[in-house]
């Protein structure tokens, strides 16, 4: 459903997008991840035909955005990062508005109002005057009039932008909902989003892609560093010694203890070798009388897969250009 193929993107001298390339197939929900001033808005503006590329091709529907854009538009439900709003409308009445540019008419407009003031949860809201709405809500009638002509593609910058936190809970649930029968692509910085709404993540630096997959494909990418929770009852000093000196093991941190006076004490074990240094480390355990409370992998965080995939590339750009 989304094309990009070799998409680049300059501005005088400045590379905003450097040969980028990804697709989202029909009913998917794919999170653009990346820090502020990486990419994505641009590559989002490229996708909606706000901005030409430089180079390379992007498509919605087989239509290209460059050469077809009008054509692609109707296709398409926008939100961008910064949503331009008539504030001396009434939100029903710019509803109505946009369904008439839309060419929405009758009781199909009045039906894809009231159903998406109610998904967006602006029904108590809808004789109020968008100005004197606050962030959230007007975030929340951005995210109306992209839904409201049922497009087939829906491109969402920072969807969550100013909301609550009931808010974007309420958010992340329509898009989960939407998953199936509308494209999502989403854009955002907030790691938690994509692991929340979306099935695959385009993880994005500084104009390039760093890497492509679910985030559980790309906990497997990131290689060398298996980590375990052990919570046990002993001295802690003497289980620290302990448990570095298991075979595998190549760092121990001391984890929360939620009473220091408890001889109870939780640890993280790192390790490239899993499941064989975790059955390691029980047995050592064990074997000096101490009891186990609980022993399981952890997994990685976002946080964490981006920081160490960037750092991955950056060395190996380092490494190319050297």
């Amino acid at each position: 459903m989304i094309e990009i193929e070799h998409l680049t993107k300059h501005f005088g001298s400045t590379r905003a997008v450097q040969d980028v390339s990804f697709g989202v197939q029909r009913g998917e929900a794919i999170g653009l991840l990346g820090p502020n001033g990486s990419g994505k808005t641009t590559i989002m503006r490229v996708l909606t035909g706000f901005f030409p590329p430089t180079s390379g091709v992007a498509r919605i529907a087989g239509l290209d955005a460059g050469d077809q854009s009008l054509g692609l538009r109707r296709k398409i439900g926008y939100l961008p990062e910064n949503v331009v709003l008539y504030p001396d409308m009434r939100v029903r009445r710019f509803l109505q508005f946009c369904a008439g540019v839309r060419r929405l008419e009758g009781a199909r407009a009045r039906r894809r109002i009231e159903a998406v003031m109610q998904d967006c949860g602006l029904t108590d809201v809808a004789e109020r005057l968008i100005g004197k709405l606050s962030k959230g809500y007007r975030q929340r009638v951005g995210l109306a009039q992209a839904m409201l002509h049922e497009p087939e593609v829906l491109i969402l910058d920072e969807p969550t932008v100013g909301l609550d936190p009931r808010q974007i809970i309420e958010i992340r649930g329509l898009i989960r909902r939407l998953r199936g029968h509308t494209t999502v692509l989403l854009s955002t910085h907030i790691l938690p989003e994509v692991s929340m709404t979306c099935e695959r993540v385009v993880i994005i630096d500084r104009g390039r892609i760093v890497a492509e997959d679910t985030a559980e494909g790309l906990t497997r990418k990131v290689e060398g560093d298996d980590r375990s929770l052990l919570r046990v009852r002993g001295p802690r000093d003497e289980v620290h010694g302990v448990l570095a000196a298991v075979p595998g093991v190549e760092r121990v941190e001391s984890g929360d203890t939620p009473d220091p006076a408890s001889d109870l004490h939780a640890f993280i074990l790192h390790s490239s070798a899993g499941e064989r240094v975790r059955q390691a480390a029980a047995a050592a355990i064990v074997g000096r009388g101490w009891g186990i409370v609980e022993i399981r992998p952890v997994a990685l965080s976002l946080e964490d897969l981006f920081v160490r995939l960037v750092t991955k590339e950056d060395h190996g750009s380092a490494d190319g250009a050297a």
